[in-house]
């Protein structure tokens, strides 16, 4: 009985299966999933270890607890994520900057939290209207403890820093931009999640990050211009 000859394999049929053009474009929306990722880290410091400092200024005590506030900085992350998505579509390497930027910087926050925990006092809640409510959700939410950095304010000065140095500012994107940053970085005064020394720390934080992730992009490292040219392959 004559053996069966093998079937032979066309060059077709070795080929790498080809990513489908609609799902290309999506490519470089898998860098957000770091989002949840950082989130899951942040549990971990999001509470009470040993000794607690206070950073407190006169300044702080002179910034009165005002309830209304609560709303924009309850929306932070969705309006980190539109700028997110608004930078990819304007410009893909000032998206990929902001996502290398927020990440290391997270870090560090994360870092610094596991050494050096602060507080910041929170005023007695009275009244059941809307945004008493809202604030009592968002301290239930979030102890009151790893405040220096703030993320809230570091991200929020992100990409005003990033809308600063792109190449697609303009005067609407700028106020729309500017304005929403600035009022969510005030509100974390306003409903004493935050204190001034938070703030600017955070600003700091940005500063010497991103000036770095950009000088860095910019020069080009290896590692980097591999994966961003696959991802642009993938999203071509």
């Amino acid at each position: 009985m004559r053996d069966k000859e093998p079937l032979a394999v066309s060059s077709e049929s070795r080929a790498s299966i080809a990513v489908p053009d609609k799902l290309r474009r999506f490519a470089p929306l898998l860098g957000m999933l770091m989002f949840p990722v950082m989130g899951m880290f942040y549990a971990l410091v999001n509470g009470a270890r040993g000794t607690v400092h206070t950073l407190v200024t006169p300044l702080d005590t002179w910034i009165p607890f005002v309830k209304f506030f609560a709303l924009p900085y309850s929306v932070w992350i969705f309006y980190i994520y539109l700028c997110l998505l608004y930078f990819l579509k304007k410009d893909r390497k000032v998206y990929y900057e902001c996502l290398v930027t927020y990440a290391v910087c997270a870090m560090t926050c994360y870092g610094v939290y596991l050494v050096f925990q602060t507080t910041v006092p929170r005023p007695v809640l009275t009244g059941d209207d809307p945004f008493t409510n809202l604030v009592r959700y968002l301290y239930r939410r979030d102890q009151p403890f790893n405040a220096f950095p703030s993320i809230h304010c570091f991200s929020s000065y992100m990409v005003m820093r990033a809308l600063a140095k792109s190449g697609f500012k303009n005067k609407l994107n700028r106020v729309l931009i500017y304005g929403m940053s600035t009022t969510i970085i005030l509100s974390t005064f306003f409903v004493k999640q935050h204190v001034v020394l938070d703030a600017l720390s955070a600003f700091l934080l940005v500063e010497i990050v991103h000036r770095l992730v950009v000088s860095r992009s910019n020069a080009g490292w290896p590692l980097a211009r591999k994966l961003v040219s696959q991802m642009r392959g993938w999203s071509a």
